[in-house]
C-alpha cells in the first residue's frame, strides 16, 4: 500500500515557527513516525513538502499517475483559498484525509474554512504532531475498505 504524505507551506519551519502552536517536532521528525508506523501498518509512505503551490499541483498529479492508494495532506495556509489545490485533488480516486496540527476551527476566522472539505474522506486538526499518525492510520483504513 502506498500512501503520499504532502505537506504544505512554511512546513519545513516547524520546529521552529510559533511552537506555542506547531510544537517544537520537526517535519524529519514527523517524516520519521510516518514511515515508522507505515511500517507496522503493511503502509509505505513517501512524503513531499513546497512552498509552491505549482509543485504542490504536480505532486498530487504524480500520486494520480502512480495510483496511490491513499493521499494525506496538511497544506497550511493553502487549505483556506487554493482552489487549484483543491481541483488537483479531486482527481484523485483514493481516499484523502486532510490535517492539521492545531485545531483550525478554534483559530481565526479564516482558518475555520477549508477548500478541501466537500472533497475529502475526513479531517483531523488539534491533536499537535499526532494528528499525522492519526491520520495514516485513517487512510490506511479507508483505503483497505475501498479495496478489500
Amino acid at each position: 500500500m502506498n500512501i503520499v504524505m504532502l505537506h504544505g507551506v512554511n512546513h519545513n519551519m516547524f520546529g521552529k515557527r510559533d511552537p506555542a502552536q506547531y510544537g517544537t517536532v520537526t517535519l524529519d521528525e514527523i517524516n520519521q513516525a510516518l514511515e515508522s508506523l507505515g511500517r507496522e501498518l503493511g503502509a509505505s509512505v513517501t512524503a513531499f513538502q513546497t512552498n509552491h503551490e505549482g509543485a504542490m499541483v504536480e505532486r498530487i498529479h504524480q500520486a494520480f499517475e502512480e495510483g496511490a492508494d491513499g493521499v494525506l495532506i496538511n497544506a497550511g495556509a493553502w487549505t483556506h483559498y487554493s482552489y487549484a489545490i483543491r481541483d488537483a485533488l479531486a482527481i484523485l480516486t483514493c481516499p484523502i484525509v486532510e490535517l492539521h496540527m492545531s485545531n483550525i476551527h478554534a483559530r481565526e476566522a479564516f482558518r475555520h474554512q477549508s477548500v478541501f472539505a466537500e472533497i475529502v474522506k475526513g479531517q483531523i486538526c488539534g491533536f499537535g504532531s499526532d494528528s499525522y499518525t492519526l491520520a495514516l492510520r485513517a487512510v490506511v483504513a479507508a483505503a483497505r475498505r475501498a479495496h478489500p
